[in-house]
């Protein structure tokens, strides 16, 4: 009887504590897979309107768990989920390569329009290299890049990728990503792990031709890295040309290097590396801020033999360099564990704490959005009674933009409240409704005295009080938010 009354008392405790803690700015995302259909759509060739009530429950589901940002998959494998004079149609949306959905629509428009409904990010994810799932497979039409392009393309590991080391590729794929930039309204240009493709025991990529004409006497690994690293400086500045305001992201592998080769590395004993076996030198390019979030794959748990999360949590935030790092979570651990750490929702939750305690303004992803779905345990419940009971902002970028906007004027007419905007430049605005008791002070970190983010100007509180005091500010895109409104008091 003893102890579960102790043990009842320490999860009220851990369940308060993370309640009290919770961050007023916290990115909180997750990830939709489109390749294989992993999240969505649920197959191939649904009529549109399935396509698009699919995408809506799955993100009033997110929405409910808290989260304020998606990271959609909008080119797995040199196809699109947008209409695209470039690639064709994804054969993942439709059902047939090259041929566009029906009733025709433009899904990234839709979704991008949705996202932002809800208040949410949306983060459009290319997968910049790989071009077919199935290298002996190939049902593209004339204007695919295995097509149109074959001189670019290796075979590797069963599937297909585009050669990084060749410049005129590389540019072709930045054209790409920054065609979306300019016609779609994304919040974020989202990368994932595959730069050059993990490694296949037995197997050499086949890049020695491209080596052999631009590698200019450098050892074939530096050659590779260099290559990846031009790719990344270069889309950077090519979608902040665009859109200054565009964030780039990259999710990349879990382990950058072990320590027992790099003194600088994590002590771990990862078989495969970001640095040494996907050529990405990921730390570089936060040093030199050629990136705005990095958000590691640490889909291991706490005590993981070779990259325990109790490790490599701590390190990604040690060596952010002034950018945000925000951690990726495997809740798809939780869909098959029948034993071991994720057979319940306690690792995760674990993990969540440890980002909530150690890194401020960090935040998390999680792989992938359709598991919520699969999980038999109540990870949900789990979730919106302690991580999503108060909402959060996402943390501001402010070597992007650090100039907040101009408090709103607040007033209320009839129960009514109602607020003007002095934003002049017609910048699209977010508002935040704060509500306090009577003879409360005044405090914008209080998240828990939020009722309301919102886009209208106009707010009818149906459970107010007599005294009750409210204050309003202004977010612009980038999060930054005013000082508060004037008070009104009901």
């Amino acid at each position: 009887m003893f102890r579960c009354s102790l043990l009842l008392f320490s999860f009220i405790f851990i369940s308060c504590s993370v309640n009290a803690q919770s961050p007023k700015r916290e990115f909180r995302g997750a990830w939709i897979a489109t390749v294989a259909n992993i999240d969505w759509p649920s197959k191939p060739g649904l009529a549109a309107v399935e396509q698009q009530q699919q995408f809506v429950r799955q993100l009033d589901q997110l929405q409910s768990l808290g989260c304020n940002a998606v990271i959609v998959q909008v080119r797995p494998v040199c196809d699109a989920f947008y209409a695209s004079k470039k690639e064709p149609w994804s054969h993942y949306l439709t059902g047939r390569q090259g041929e566009p959905p029906f009733p025709y629509y433009d899904p990234l428009v839709f979704m991008v329009e949705e996202a932002h409904k809800r208040n949410m990010e949306f983060h459009a994810w290319f997968n910049p290299f790989r071009a077919l799932m199935d290298s002996k497979k190939n049902l593209n039409p004339p204007n695919h890049v295995t097509r149109t392009h074959p001189d670019w393309i290796i075979s590797y590991g069963g599937k297909s990728y585009i050669d990084p080391g060749i410049p005129d590729a590389r540019d072709y794929v930045i054209d790409v990503i920054t065609d979306v930039v300019k016609r779609y309204d994304i919040d974020a240009v989202h990368l994932d792990d595959y730069f050059y493709p993990y490694r296949v025991p037995g197997q050499e990529f086949g890049d020695a031709k491209s080596y052999a004409k631009y590698g200019q006497g450098t050892s074939k690994d530096d050659w590779r890295r260099e290559n990846v690293s031009r790719f990344v400086t270069l889309l950077n500045t090519s979608i902040k040309h665009t859109k200054p305001y565009m964030k780039l992201g990259i999710s990349p592998f879990g382990v950058w290097r072990n320590k027992s080769k790099d003194p600088q590395g994590s002590d771990t004993k990862g078989g495969q590396t970001t640095y040494d076996d996907l050529y990405a030198d990921v730390l570089m390019w936060l040093q030199k801020g050629w990136v705005d979030y990095m958000m590691p794959q640490l889909y291991w748990e706490h005590a993981h033999k070779a990259a325990p999360f109790s490790v490599l949590q701590p390190w990604w935030y040690e060596h952010c360099y002034q950018r945000h790092v925000y951690y990726g979570l495997g809740l798809y651990r939780m869909t098959t564990a029948k034993s071991g750490p994720y057979a319940s929702p306690n690792e995760l939750m674990w993990q969540l704490r440890d980002i909530r305690q150690r890194c401020p303004n960090s935040g998390y992803s999680f792989y992938s959005a359709s598991c919520f779905d699969k999980i038999k345990t109540p990870i949900k419940d789990s979730l919106q009674k302690n991580f999503a009971k108060y909402p959060a902002l996402i943390p501001p970028m402010t070597w992007i933009d650090s100039i907040a906007p101009e408090a709103p004027i607040l007033s209320a007419t009839d129960g009514k409240l109602e607020w003007q905007s002095k934003n002049t430049d017609g910048a699209p605005e977010r508002y935040v409704l704060y509500r306090f008791a009577a003879n409360e002070p005044i405090d914008l970190e209080r998240n828990d005295r939020i009722i309301s983010i919102q886009q209208e100007n106009t707010y009818k509180d149906p459970t107010a009080k007599k005294g009750t005091v409210y204050v309003v500010t202004a977010l612009d895109r980038m999060w930054n938010e005013s000082k508060a409104s004037n008070t009104v008091k009901m």
